[in-house]
């Protein structure tokens, strides 16, 4: 072989040999669980005695299993709501955090902490914040006894801003809705006429509310109650709580790069002809994101319908059937306590689970082309 030939074949192949470790690990640890998994779904195998062929007798089981249908229905309901929500409080974050102040990062690194601390640390954490005398019925309480101060606040603020941005327009002067300077004034200024107001008698604390005493955890009661089975368990809306203040700022941090990749030119440009922080978001700043978008959008929907972790760290805290998911199906199944392992189970939970990720990270890439 020439040594012009032979150098073209070492560079094809270089990345070949630099990808070789990777690739043999994806194979071995993945591939090859892969295909045993697929292999044990059709059979009958506890670990302690040979598989015994069965066909798609598990795949049956499965679709008469009621605690499966439960599993299904809540990781389908977790993942689309959660996905959703983290999606929104991680764009908003990141454009929170994109501006240009003094300390910003600081509070970057701060808004990060949840995501690199230990899930079973802030699990834990938030069992006891969801005591029936834990902090979110504490602050519930405290929300409805100081809801009329609360009110007036917001009230006045909004009063405040329209008076502030109506009087800069009359002055023919280019003003927005949300003018940050002015929504600290009117925040102020309300504050003042919160107080006085309080002072007046106007307005005051109702110390009759009756204490909330809402139950999170050990509870077979849906949200809202009236929807009964079709209803969300509410120690799976506590659970969702909890992922998404987790996870939104990991999806922060991708919006974030994805702000910073914007020419802010395109910002300048529109500002020349007037378009409003809105139409610029609208038309600018969502469109630059959409590659973003998608893969954060189908990094929550694969992280959520693999959500695992938390709800087996909540234990006996609810009842497994307001909190089961797919993922945890699969994990009851395989290790039941002292109970038999039904690894042909699990092995086809396991594949309706791969296969129903896939179709839904599927359609989601069909509609974001869309």
């Amino acid at each position: 072989m020439k040594p012009k030939q032979s150098s073209a074949v070492l560079e094809k192949a270089s990345p070949y040999i630099m990808l070789a470790p990777y690739i043999f690990f994806i194979a071995i640890f993945f591939g090859y669980a892969f295909l045993r998994t697929l292999y044990f779904s059709f059979t009958d195998y506890n670990m302690f005695s040979k598989p015994v062929w069965v066909g798609l007798k598990n795949y049956a089981d499965l679709f008469r299993n009621v605690q499966f249908g439960r599993a299904f229905k809540n990781s389908v309901t977790f993942s689309i709501i959660v996905t959703f929500f983290q999606t929104i409080f991680a764009l908003i974050l990141a454009i929170v955090l994109n501006t240009k102040i003094r300390g910003i990062k600081f509070f970057r690194a701060l808004y990060y902490m949840p995501s690199v601390t230990s899930s079973v640390v802030i699990t834990l954490i938030f069992m006891w914040l969801f005591q029936r005398n834990g902090i979110f019925n504490y602050l519930t309480t405290s929300f409805l006894e100081r809801k009329a101060i609360i009110g007036a606040f917001f009230a006045s603020l909004v009063v405040l801003q329209v008076l502030m941005v109506i009087t800069e327009r009359t002055r023919k002067q280019p003003c927005s809705w949300f003018e940050p300077s002015f929504i600290l004034a009117s925040a102020l200024l309300s504050l003042v006429v919160v107080w006085l107001l309080q002072f007046a008698g106007v307005v005051s604390p109702n110390p009759g509310v009756e204490p909330v005493r809402t139950i999170w955890l050990n509870t077979r009661q849906t949200i809202p109650e009236w929807a009964g089975k079709l209803g969300i368990p509410r120690p799976l809306v506590a659970i969702m709580i909890l992922n998404t203040w987790t996870t939104a700022p990991t999806m922060m941090l991708l919006f974030l790069a994805g702000l910073q990749d914007i020419p802010s030119e395109l910002y300048e440009a529109a500002a020349v002809d007037g378009a409003t922080g809105f139409a610029a978001f609208r038309h600018i700043t969502l469109p630059g994101l959409k590659h973003v978008t998608y893969l954060v959008v189908t990094m929550g929907l694969i992280g959520t319908l693999q959500m695992f972790d938390q709800v087996a760290i909540i234990g006996d805290q609810a009842p497994l059937e307001s909190v089961i998911t797919l993922a945890y199906f699969v994990y009851h199944n395989a290790f039941p306590g002292s109970a038999v392992p039904r690894i042909g189970a699990a092995s086809a939970a396991a594949m309706v689970l791969a296969t129903f990720t896939f179709i839904l990270t599927w359609i989601q890439r069909k509609l974001s082309r869309a």
